[in-house]
């Protein structure tokens, strides 16, 4: 059976050394020293391996099933899902005044990763939740926060969000669910949704839609889509639930992955729904949900890259496999163990650093959103808009490359089920894809995110960067293995910049052509200044006297190896976007 633990150590390594939560000016930060922090992880990594990994296989093998209008889940999944809703794990960060706990977003995005490294499918169900939690807390009216966010919180009722359609998926303009408006101020919702994630379940006695539609009358494309709250049951003035909704299940989709969880097509045939806001601005607080999924889902990638690597170091150290070239490490057996192998060592090595560079920079993303949302603190909104295609793209494209290193590991054993590898790949798959697929991803970057409030936010990353490399100069060592290859790559990303400013106006494909080459080399130098950061924050660790030395040691180790053999890929990158538009619009259409 594959194996899982949290990472525990290194989660506290990123709050305390890296982000010094408990030092930072933001409410409820103050309250997160190594002791509470720990104790949380330590309870969350436990729920993790004991409750959620044994359920994995099960849902994956098992699935769920549609039975006379009702989806069953897998075995145990209520179970599971009533510990987590006992152990407060589904309101941690929410607004106490609803029955949060109201913890930073940083905590429930730390112990998020170990659920959904133990069980994705399972995970989500919580996860779309808090997602709805959120639209209906920013966007929604103080009657609507009353009768729907207590049990949202308490995962009693739980909560999806619709967009897609049949004809349409990333231009949402093109709709045609519609919402006539009602006397009694309510809308009648009719349409068709697809690929509705926990879409319907037995996991709770009620499930909170938010569903985009459009009134009739209004503006055409995505000006005239609005958002409402459609409850597979009614809710009474009281809290009560009341009658059946007119929304129904038309069937379960057969992925690829993820298997554990309900993704449905879903009817809705003049379903009594609810205004979220402004009638024809459904779009801003649904991105208020996406934004924050956005996150979700590139934890979800390298989340997935973690477990896949936990069990890919287990395999290389107990296979045998040939012999060392510079000599038997284990003389005593017929072989040595793979790890003992260069190439071996290379794709481990690649693992590790994503994985490490990855949990650093989501962790800080969620602390901008905690600053952002706390304090107000626009230059914190507006780089973490700016950062949100990069996590969301970078580490899911990056996640599944390596979930499918960890499968290569195994060699043959990884292709076959029993050993579990082929489950984290096919999972991992999904993320490059929902929540805006990283090709728009890229397009939002390039084509929006960049120029947004005049370009200031690039610019504050970039002086970010420069201010880094100014400050921490001084150590020979230091500089040649983090400083000037962060340095160079920061250049790279630069020089794109300038290729796109200088060659993007007079033919926008010279831009978009090379926007996802962007994505992926600004993913880079993320990940490169975080390992910077983490090398500095673990040799101030040792030269203070931190006993854990071989943690430290392999930290920095680690990040030299990114700097040295990932982060040189944004030259590639620059290269790829510098050749412009000419050759990859070359053909007719009639050629490909």
């Amino acid at each position: 059976m594959p194996i899982y633990h949290a990472p525990i150590k290194d989660m506290q390594f990123i709050l305390h050394n890296l982000l010094k939560v408990s030092e930072q000016e933001i409410p409820g930060f103050d309250e997160l020293d190594r002791d509470f922090t720990g104790a949380v992880l330590e309870e969350a990594g436990k729920v993790a391996t004991e409750v959620l990994l044994p359920l994995n296989v099960v849902g994956d093998t098992e699935g769920c099933t549609l039975e006379n209008g009702v989806v069953r889940t897998p075995t145990g999944f209520d179970k599971a899902f009533e510990a987590m809703k006992q152990g407060g794990w589904t309101a941690m960060d929410c607004d106490p005044d609803y029955g949060g706990q109201g913890l930073p977003y940083v905590m429930h995005t730390a112990a998020q990763e170990a659920f959904v490294s133990a069980n994705m499918a399972f995970n989500m169900y919580q996860g779309l939740t808090h997602g709805a939690y959120t639209a209906i807390h920013i966007h929604g009216n103080d009657e609507q926060k009353q009768k729907f966010l207590p049990k949202m919180v308490s995962c009693e009722w739980t909560g999806t969000m619709n967009l897609t359609e049949p004809h349409c998926g990333t231009d949402l303009g093109l709709m045609r669910t519609k919402a006539e408006p009602q006397d009694d101020g309510s809308f009648k919702i009719t349409g068709q949704k697809i690929f509705i994630s926990a879409g319907d379940h037995d996991l709770a006695e009620n499930i909170i839609h938010l569903v985009l539609a459009k009134i009739p009358g209004g503006p055409d494309g995505i000006k005239g889509v609005s958002l409402f709250i459609v409850p597979k049951i009614l809710v009474n003035d009281d809290g009560s639930l009341g009658e059946r909704n007119a929304v129904s299940v038309g069937k379960i989709e057969e992925k690829m992955g993820i298997h554990g969880n309900s993704t449905c097509v879903m009817d809705y045939d003049g379903a009594t729904g609810y205004l979220i806001g402004e009638e024809h601005k459904g779009m801003r607080a649904m991105f208020t949900m996406m934004n924050e999924a956005r996150l979700g889902v590139g934890l979800q990638g390298y989340a997935q890259a973690e477990i896949a690597y936990q069990n890919a170091v287990a395999y290389a150290k107990d296979r045998l496999q040939g012999r060392a070239v510079t000599g038997a490490e284990n003389p005593e057996g017929p072989a040595d163990p793979l790890i003992v192998h260069p190439d071996i060592r290379r794709n481990l090595m690649d693992q590790k650093s994503f994985v490490e560079g990855a949990r650093a920079f989501t962790y800080w993303g969620a602390s901008l959103i905690d600053r952002s949302h706390k304090t107000g603190d626009a230059q914190a909104e507006g780089l973490i808009s700016l950062m949100t295609p990069v996590v969301k793209g970078f580490l899911t494209d990056k996640g599944y490359e390596y979930a499918t290193a960890a499968q290569q590991v195994y060699g043959g054993h990884g292709y076959i089920e029993e050993w579990g590898m082929s489950q984290y790949v096919r999972d991992a798959r999904i993320a490059m894809i929902y929540e805006g697929a990283n090709g728009v991803q890229a397009l939002d970057l390039v084509g929006r995110k960049l120029a947004q409030d005049g370009g200031k936010h690039v610019m504050a990353f970039f002086e970010m960067v420069k201010t880094f490399i100014a400050d921490n100069k001084g150590d020979d060592a230091f500089e040649k293995d983090f400083l000037d290859p962060l340095k160079a790559a920061s250049k790279d990303l630069q020089a794109a910049g300038m290729y796109f400013m200088q060659n993007g106006m007079k033919n926008p494909n010279n831009a978009l052509s090379g926007s996802y080459d962007f994505m992926h080399m600004m993913g880079h130098v993320c990940l490169g200044l975080m390992w910077a950061r983490m090398a500095k924050a673990a040799q101030e660790a040792l030269d203070a006297g931190d006993s854990d030395t071989a943690f430290l040691e392999t930290k920095i180790a680690t990040g030299r190896y990114y700097m040295a053999r990932q982060l040189p890929a944004t030259g590639m990158h620059l290269a790829r976007i510098n050749s412009g538009a000419e050759t990859v619009m070359a053909l007719d259409a009639a050629n490909f």
